[in-house]
C-alpha cells in the first residue's frame, strides 16, 4: 500500500491562481475595457488594498516561519499558527492576496479585473481551503476545530 503524502493536496499553487486570475482580468479588460469610474486613477483606495494586503501577509508569514513551517501547501504544516493575523482570519494569505488583486483593479481601473476576484475566491475556497482544511482537521483534530469555532474563514 502507498503512503498518502502529508501535505493538503491543493489544486495548484495559490500563486499561480492569482497569477493566472490576473492575466485573465488583463485579458478581459483587453477585451471589454469598462473603467470603474470616470478618471483615470484612484490612489486612496489602490493605496489601501495595498497596504492591507502587506499588514495581513507579512506578518502570516513570518509567523509560519518562526515555528518553522511552510507556506507552501505541498509541503507538510508542522505547526497550527493562530497568532497575529491568523486570531482574525484563518486564511490571512489569501485574503490578502484578494486584496492585491482588488489594489490591481483599481491601479487598472477596470471592471472585469475586478469581476476576476469572483471565480478566483471559488477557485481558492473550493480548490486550495477547503482541501488545507480537510489536511490541517486530519493533523491537528480538536485543536484545528476549536480553532475554526473561534475564527472566521474570512473576516
Amino acid at each position: 500500500m502507498m503512503a498518502t503524502a502529508d501535505h493538503a493536496h491543493v489544486i495548484a499553487s495559490p500563486p499561480l491562481i492569482a497569477a493566472a486570475a490576473m492575466l485573465l482580468g488583463a485579458g478581459l479588460h483587453y477585451l471589454w475595457p469598462v473603467p470603474l469610474w470616470p478618471w483615470p486613477h484612484a490612489w486612496a483606495p489602490t493605496a489601501a488594498c495595498f497596504a492591507a494586503a502587506l499588514t495581513l501577509a507579512v506578518p502570516a508569514v513570518r509567523l509560519i516561519w518562526r515555528v518553522r513551517s511552510t507556506v507552501l501547501p505541498h509541503r507538510a504544516t508542522t505547526a497550527l499558527v493562530i497568532s497575529g493575523p491568523y486570531r482574525f482570519t484563518r486564511n490571512p494569505m489569501y485574503l490578502a492576496t484578494g486584496l492585491l488583486l482588488a489594489g490591481v483593479a483599481f491601479t487598472m481601473n477596470s471592471l472585469a479585473m475586478l469581476l476576476v476576484i469572483v471565480p478566483w475566491t471559488v477557485v481558492i475556497r473550493h480548490g486550495v481551503i477547503a482541501r488545507e482544511e480537510r489536511y490541517l482537521e486530519g493533523k491537528f483534530g480538536e485543536d484545528y476545530r476549536a480553532y475554526c469555532r473561534r475564527v472566521r474563514r474570512w473576516l
